[in-house]
């Protein structure tokens, strides 16, 4: 590159270095933003469980029958936002004591059955598992969730019915 500006020379091998590194001229921030999505993109993912499986509608027929316990898992931005199923009891699974709270909704009963609802089946999914290691031995998840999944259309898409959180 016999003659050119020392500018345009680091110029052109910066490009050539972004595009060696597939970033395209989009930079090192690509890298960071890929990662994010990937990472986004896992956590929306339900794990994969042994536990039984309701539809809205059987879950809250069963609720209805005092079958189950429904547990909608959700936060309180969100039961705002939609409203409680009908039939649930609303406990945040980022609770410290969410534990403790539920095994008063259970009045103590690890063997009661136990339904988790959520928006739309990934935190049900996960906490399927965490109420298994704590002694829980029928949990029961709703992978529809309130607003639908890949499992079906959801609790409000089924026009079930739903009541306004007092919180």
């Amino acid at each position: 590159m016999q003659g050119s500006h020392p500018e345009a020379m680091g110029a052109s091998l910066r490009s050539r270095r972004q595009l060696l590194l597939g970033l395209g001229g989009i930079g090192l921030g690509g890298v960071g933003l890929a990662a994010g999505l990937g990472a986004y993109w896992w956590r929306s993912q339900p794990v994969d469980h042994d536990h039984p499986r309701l539809t809205p509608a059987a879950a809250f027929a069963a609720a209805k029958a005092q079958e189950i316990t429904l547990i909608d898992i959700r936060t309180p931005r969100e039961w705002r936002q939609t409203g409680l199923p009908v039939g649930a009891i609303a406990i945040d699974m980022r609770r410290d004591d969410f534990l403790q709270a539920l095994s008063v909704a259970v009045a103590g009963d690890l063997a009661r059955p136990v339904a988790l609802i959520c928006a739309r089946g990934v935190r049900s999914a996960r906490m399927t598992r965490v109420l298994a290691a704590a002694g829980y031995s029928r949990i029961i998840d709703v992978p529809e969730g309130m607003l639908g999944s890949a499992s079906g259309p959801g609790w409000i898409a089924a026009d079930l019915p739903v009541t306004q959180w007092q919180g």
